[in-house]
């Protein structure tokens, strides 16, 4: 199968492009800059240049392909109106040349769009007051294209998912940690966070591509929720500092961010369980907290 694929240079998409390759499929990734499009071709991919806002290009990218695979996300956190309504279009852009071709085009997600205080499963809807509310666009477009002849599937991330040169929300943990001195977690810290590692999601993108079924929610999750006071633990073990609790008051301006300080006390879990059933998948990475003692996100900062 050719794979277009939107991302590919971005944290998760090097795995999932090299898993692609692996597999025997070629890999056409869109590319926003000279420096993007020299990585996807160290990885084996054919640069595509572009971008999110280019919908012409999408749209060459997508109907000279087998299937799509859309991973990018781009734009202002400060605007997430304007987020949300990008992405959508790229994904309707994306999905038009394949309609009627029950060509396979699958869309990320995160399980952060999901009600809170309870394991989540890929059947539950999202919560339109939640903190990632501005992902559920996405995931609309993406699941109207089911049946418009399109084998179209969404893949909710875990929000960590993590691995080697991770720069995502836990790296992010661990500069607070550094800068502030100590490692924190909101109220009692109990709350839970999904978890997989890279190459667990990779494979899963690679599956959804090749068999999920129109209109099918997947959920890229390992661990079903570890408790944020658990990595605040690790963290504060490998730096040698202590764990602090704090009030949401005391988080907004702590993190790195208000927003950041909602979601570190998201409470989150989500299960996998039909995931699993539905493809095989069978996700055998490290754990996160075993990546946190074992990996790379404690190592000193590089000068």
């Amino acid at each position: 199968m050719h794979v277009f694929v939107t991302g590919g240079s971005g944290q998760t998409g090097p795995a999932v492009v090299a898993e692609l390759l692996a597999a025997g499929h070629t890999v056409t990734a869109l590319a926003r800059s000279d420096a993007a499009a020299a990585r996807l071709e160290a990885l084996g991919a054919v640069p595509h240049r572009g971008s999110l806002d280019d919908l012409d290009s999408l749209r060459r990218g997508a109907g000279a392909a087998d299937g799509v695979l859309h991973m990018a996300y781009g734009g202002d956190f400060s605007d997430l109106a304007d987020m949300a309504r990008r992405d959508r279009s790229a994904i309707e852009a994306l999905g038009r040349p394949l309609e009627g071709s029950g060509k396979p085009l699958v869309v990320t997600s995160g399980t952060l769009v999901l009600p809170a205080g309870r394991e989540a499963t890929e059947q539950d809807a999202p919560d339109p007051a939640g903190i990632a509310a501005f992902r559920i666009a996405g995931e609309r477009a993406c699941l109207d294209l089911a049946a418009r002849g399109v084998r179209a599937s969404v893949v909710r991330l875990a929000p960590t998912v993590h691995g080697p040169r991770d720069h995502g929300f836990v790296p992010m943990l661990v500069a607070t940690a550094r800068q502030s001195g100590v490692s924190a977690y909101v109220g009692d810290g109990a709350n839970r966070w999904p978890a997989v590692h890279r190459r667990d999601a990779a494979v899963l993108f690679r599956l959804a591509v090749e068999r999920a079924p129109a209109g099918s929610v997947l959920h890229g999750v390992a661990e079903s929720g570890v408790p944020l006071r658990s990595v605040a633990r690790a963290i504060a073990r490998g730096l040698g500092l202590p764990t602090r609790s704090l009030t949401p008051e005391e988080a907004a301006t702590h993190f790195v961010s208000p927003f950041m300080a909602t979601a570190y006390a998201f409470d989150g879990p989500a299960s996998s369980s039909r995931t699993r059933r539905l493809l095989d998948w069978a996700p055998a990475g490290p754990t996160l907290l075993e990546d946190l003692e074992h990996g790379d996100y404690l190592a000193a900062p590089a000068s």
